[in-house]
């Protein structure tokens, strides 16, 4: 049973930025009053809001923050369930929301929505609608049972039997049912496969004889030609390299070349600079009459004979010039012919490397036809082989077809579990044990209220409502007034079923102006004498505007009013 025991509020709808708090489990029964806009009704919004994130009137979320301080808007809701105590924070602006268990904040690695599905699941074992339901009964955004869609109706139903573990079953159910199908798709396609490649491997064994057959005829031969263009290739390679031998042998005389050319060049170079030294002396004494060092007069004769001595010299060195440039020519054209001869022994070479190539070639594939031939010789032992894999296949898509074998049972008893778990069948079964117990409470708290009507449910949920005189209504056809005391009725049932089954039992009951519109002051009796007969255990909270009729007739009253522009407890 959830015992709900205080909430308290700041920041939401009309209330200010002090806390707003209200004791759940203080008073058996609590009348809340006060003007219009006074916040009466926000202690069910409140109460909504911080165990689903939502309002109980329709009222959008953000519009729950207050419009004035337009942030820190907080609702905290404690409860125990068994021994375990617990604490709900929610807010917005910004946002919050924690579960507190024992004092410990509950992890939040989840998100939001799986947290609230935690909430809901795991610790409330209800959800809204089966919350409005069984605890509160409005006169706002409340839809009544007999309002709600067939589907909707067995969903609450369902919550309060505590028997949605078997539309969670069958929702599991048919995600394995789906598996399951795949499986069987899946297996139908191995075995298909499975027959292909039976067939594929017959045919190749088929194949792989006739193809032993025709290269065992042709490898002699092809091996034979291989050889042939071999010995073409050697006796080519032979002949190149004797060539090759006989230019290197004609090039061994390629460094001494070198190193002559180099002798020239440098004596070539010195008797040039000699030359050079030579006409600067001429030149000299063409120019100058007198000694620039010693300021001595050049006279005529030695000016001659000096430049005589020079110019026979000059003389000298060009012969010898002209008898080394011509060795040098000599060297060069050597050179030149060493170079041409290198050239064709780079050409030689490559033409060996690009034979020998060919002739591994011919050797690799002498030896690839010959490794065939020898695979020919063993033909009996790969066909034996291939055989052999042609039977694995063959036992692989046996058992395949075996385990799809399995997986149709398994699909057998699958869908015998779908047809219990349909809400057609153990679901119907237990709602039709428990539909007497509850058309019976029904109508005890109808006549309790002194409406004296034959109401019934039927296992899908639709009303059968007879008077006295057993002429037939439906729900749609009475007053508000005396709606008002099926959905009374209706609540007192779920409430009293749900303490039953302990699945959504709560101490708590509140009851937004039911007394304000359609009952009559009778019914206000009625109603007041049914609260009297709830278990102590049950704390009801009502709110309304009628204070001069019911304020003797509560333990415990709260009054709203507004202060400042906003509400608070009076």
């Amino acid at each position: 049973m959830i015992i709900f025991e205080k909430i308290r509020w700041k920041n939401f709808l009309s209330t200010g930025n002090s806390f707003t708090s209200v004791d759940l489990n203080k008073n058996h029964t609590t009348l809340i009053i006060g003007e219009n806009g006074a916040g009466k009704s926000t202690i069910l919004d409140a109460l909504c809001f911080a165990l689903f994130g939502k309002a109980f009137r329709n009222i959008n979320k953000p519009q729950l923050v207050n419009s004035i301080n337009q942030k820190n808007c907080v609702v905290e809701l404690e409860f125990s369930i068994g021994r375990r105590k617990y604490k709900i924070i929610r807010g917005m602006k910004p946002g919050l929301f924690e579960i507190h268990q024992d004092g410990n904040i509950l992890s939040q690695d989840a998100a939001s929505k799986d947290y609230q599905k935690y909430l809901e699941d795991k610790i409330l074992k209800l959800n809204y609608k089966s919350f409005t339901q069984i605890v509160i009964l409005g006169s706002a955004s409340f839809t009544p049972f007999m309002q709600l869609a067939q589907g909707t109706r067995r969903e609450v139903i369902e919550d309060i039997l505590d028997i949605q573990i078997f539309s969670i079953m069958n929702s599991i159910l048919k995600i394995k049912m789906t598996e399951l199908k795949d499986k069987l798709r899946e297996f139908d396609n191995k075995i298909e496969v499975g027959k292909q490649k039976v067939k594929l491997q017959q045919e190749y064994i088929k194949q792989l004889e006739e193809d032993q057959r025709k290269r065992a005829a042709n490898a002699q031969e092809i091996i034979e030609n291989s050889q042939r263009i071999i010995e073409s290739l050697q006796q080519e390679n032979d002949a190149l390299e004797q060539q090759l031998e006989a230019l290197k042998n004609s090039t061994s005389d390629e460094q001494t070349i070198f190193n002559r050319r180099t002798e020239m060049v440098g004596l070539f170079k010195s008797l040039n600079q000699r030359i050079d030294a030579a006409k600067s002396q001429i030149l000299f004494y063409e120019e100058h009459d007198n000694c620039p060092t010693c300021s001595q007069s050049l006279t005529g004769d030695l000016k001659i004979t000096t430049i005589e001595k020079h110019t026979h010299k000059i003389e000298e060195i060009s012969d010898a010039l002209e008898k080394i440039n011509s060795k040098l020519e000599g060297i060069e054209a050597r050179i030149d012919e060493i170079s041409i001869i290198k050239t064709t022994i780079a050409d030689l070479q490559d033409k060996i490397v690009e034979t020998n190539a060919n002739i591994i070639s011919e050797q690799n594939y002498i030896k690839k036809i010959q490794k065939e031939t020898t695979a020919e010789f063993e033909s009996e032992e790969v066909l034996i082989t291939q055989k052999n894999i042609l039977k694995e296949i063959a036992k692989e898509v046996v058992s395949v077809s075996t385990e799809r074998s399995k997986l149709k049972e398994d699909s057998f008893y699958l869908d015998a579990a779908s047809t219990l778990l349909k809400d057609t069948g153990i679901k119907t079964r237990i709602i039709k044990q428990y539909l007497p117990v509850i058309n019976k409470l029904v109508n005890k708290y109808l006549t309790a209220m002194d409406f004296f009507v034959s109401f019934e449910l039927d296992e899908a949920f639709n009303e059968t409502i007879k008077s006295r005189h057993r002429d037939d209504f439906s729900y749609a056809s009475f007053s508000e007034g005396e709606k008002q005391r099926i959905d009374l009725a209706l609540l007192f049932t779920w409430r009293t079923i749900a303490k039953m089954k302990n699945s959504a039992s709560t101490n708590l009951l509140l009851l937004d102006e039911i007394f304000d519109s359609s009952l009559d002051a009778n019914g206000t009796d009625y109603v007041m004498n049914l609260l009297s007969t709830l278990s102590e255990d049950t704390n009801v909270f009502i709110i309304s505007h009628k204070s001069d009729q019911l304020v003797d007739k509560f333990s415990n009253i709260i009054k709203f009013e507004k202060y400042q522009n906003f509400s608070r407890i009076a």
